[in-house]
């Protein structure tokens, strides 16, 4: 469908007719006043010899310079039909723990030893890639949580924005309350039962203004789920030069807070001791029911002013090159 952003433009059609009226009133009480352009034609010889002929070619380009030039003015646009955007899933935020601990290396792919952080970016990519029609966005947290993606349908930007998230950008300490309560800033415009925050992190609240489970009575309250999941494992083997003792690297995991807050707001707490286990929980959490949504589409648009602003010229470049040749002669 073609549309114009400004069409009151078109008002102004009639100027140039106007223009020639008054121009020739005003001749006849003052002989004084002249116009440049019709003067020019007036004196070149390749109009007298056209006679009525070449006077309907000029007026005939000046009229289609001038339907062109405000045409373009107006500026067309081409709307195309409407296309839907998959609205059926949820929204969903992500809040990821990228505090020091999240460099702890206890995380074993391929024989590879990765930190939690770049097992997190795997596991989740691969997620957020399953999930069609949700719309998505990240939390990163440590001391302090702040937006790394707001909601979007745009899974592909999502994944390079997390894959950007580095260890200690937001503090080396742990706010996850404060992670909760952003999400559910950011939750709370959007329809109710729609709201999903998952939440993953290995340690406990060190940090921020909002206990956690206060945090979740009012993402509670926002009929926001919430669920948790604590990653690290719980075996490691450390070498030191007294020979080699076996460590819990998840020490510091708060289990219990974590499951306070997935049953006070219906969601559910896993356990990732593994990339594997990680792999598993997303899987699971690919199986929540998406919900319907209103219908969204979008309808895209291509500007067109260039072809009418393109043919202005010609005709300009026509009638110029024209009138050159005339007083050559």
């Amino acid at each position: 469908m073609l549309t114009f952003d400004w069409p009151w433009l078109f008002i102004l059609l009639p100027v140039p007719i106007l223009y020639r009226m008054l121009r020739s009133r005003a001749e006849a009480t003052t002989p004084a006043l002249k116009v440049p352009v019709y003067s020019a034609l007036s004196r070149t010889p390749s109009v007298q010899r056209g006679g009525d002929g070449w006077h309907w070619f000029a007026l005939a380009l000046l009229t289609i310079t001038w339907l062109g030039l405000l045409t373009a003015t107006a500026r067309p646009t081409w709307v195309g039909d409407p296309i839907a955007i998959p609205s059926t899933g949820r929204d969903l935020l992500m809040a990821v723990d990228i505090s020091g601990s999240m460099q702890e290396t206890d995380m074993q792919i391929d024989g590879n030893t990765l930190d939690r952080l770049s097992t997190v970016k795997l596991v989740v990519g691969q997620f957020v890639d399953r999930r069609q029609g949700d719309r998505m966005g990240v939390i990163l947290f440590g001391t302090r949580p702040y937006l790394q993606t707001p909601l979007t349908f745009d899974r592909k930007t999502l994944n390079v924005l997390l894959s950007e998230a580095q260890i200690g950008f937001a503090g080396d300490r742990t706010a996850i309350g404060d992670a909760i309560g952003l999400a559910v800033k950011r939750l709370q415009p959007r329809p109710k039962n729609h709201r999903v925050l998952i939440l993953l992190t290995d340690g406990a609240n060190s940090a921020g203004r909002v206990k956690p489970l206060e945090a979740a009575d009012m993402a509670a309250r926002e009929g926001i789920v919430i669920h948790t999941i604590g990653i690290g494992a719980e075996v490691k083997l450390e070498r030191s030069f007294f020979g080699t003792r076996r460590i819990n690297p998840s020490s510091d995991l708060d289990e219990a807070t974590l499951i306070g807050i997935a049953e006070k707001t219906g969601g559910q707490y896993f356990r990732a001791r593994n990339p594997g286990e990680l792999e598993t929980i997303y899987r699971q959490l690919d199986k929540m029911e998406p919900i319907a949504q209103d219908a969204e589409t979008l309808r895209p648009t291509k500007a067109l002013f260039y072809w009418p602003l393109g043919l202005a010229l010609i005709c300009s470049f026509i009638m110029a090159i024209l009138m050159s040749r005339g007083d050559n002669h």
